[in-house]
């Protein structure tokens, strides 16, 4: 593997935005996902954006053309580009990798974190991707689980990132777990996570919401975006036991009528709201 990357640093600014942080952060999910969709595969947020690299070898002039964001009357996105050799990962990683601490029961971490306390502890090991699941919405979708008795209930854990959730159940006695993402790289990684943590209940698939056809589980866990959470909400209920638990994030405060609509629609049945950040988390009932 090429040891020369090329490294873009965009800063985003969010036009007509009445919470810039919000609205930063919500450009800087969109232009990620749409840079993954191409050869790109390193990710960091800054205070102002994120930064990108590419091998070198896998870089053309024409590489941002596909990306729509940067074409968008809501954000001004501007950027630049450097030649960077001999990239250490897993000293961006020791930069940029802060652990995880949940109500002081579940800790996500490093190798290269100290081991503590807490009862339910999650090693992630550092790659050259970034998306360790490390925010507000994996923060309120482990203090959802924490909560939780899940012995003996089938899990699925959809758009599984790092499956940094679906560890935490098999921690916490649910199995059988399936995983599963629609990006190779989530997937290869939550493949080596659930090994790395002795994980014997965890299947990682990859695809997308049509590998749910015929399953059924007691409890399923999509920490996605709004968009994907409505266009795949008749899989989840369709797949979800009668007294089945659904636990939903990655929207904001904002969404929450149209995520409501929908599962009421279907027949769920709301019984618990987490709030980060604006970020939220609901608890939903078959």
């Amino acid at each position: 593997m090429s040891n020369i990357y090329i490294g873009y640093h965009f800063t985003i600014e969010p036009k007509n935005a009445e919470d810039n942080a919000q609205a930063r952060q919500l450009g800087a999910e969109i232009l990620i996902a749409e840079l993954g969709e191409t050869a790109f595969e390193s990710f960091t947020e800054t205070e102002t954006g994120i930064d990108a690299f590419v091998q070198k070898e896998l870089w053309d002039t024409l590489i941002l053309d596909s990306i729509q964001i940067l074409k968008s009357a809501e954000f001004k996105i501007e950027y630049t580009f450097e030649e960077i050799e001999q990239v250490n990962w897993n000293e961006e990683w020791e930069k940029n990798f802060e652990p995880i601490d949940v109500d002081g029961k579940c800790h996500v971490r490093a190798p290269f974190h100290p081991k503590t306390t807490a009862a339910f502890d999650i090693i992630i090991e550092p790659k050259m991707s970034f998306g360790t699941g490390h925010h507000e919405t994996t923060h309120m979708m482990i203090q959802h689980l924490l909560a939780l008795d899940l012995n003996g209930l089938k899990t699925l854990d959809m758009g599984c990132g790092t499956a940094i959730l679906a560890i935490l159940a098999e921690m916490k006695g649910a199995q059988p777990i399936d995983a599963i993402d629609i990006d190779n790289w989530c997937y290869l990684n939550s493949v080596e996570n659930a090994q790395r943590n002795n994980c014997k209940h965890i299947t990682v698939y990859e695809g997308e919401a049509a590998l749910l056809e015929d399953k059924k589980y007691d409890l399923i866990i999509a920490n996605i975006n709004r968009n994907i959470l409505l266009n795949d909400m008749q899989s989840y209920v369709a797949s979800l036991n009668p007294k089945g638990i659904l636990l939903l994030s990655g929207f904001y405060q904002e969404d929450i009528p149209f995520i409501d609509a929908c599962c009421v629609e279907k027949g769920l049945t709301f019984v618990k709201k987490l709030e980060r950040n604006n970020w939220v988390s609901l608890k939903y009932v078959n």
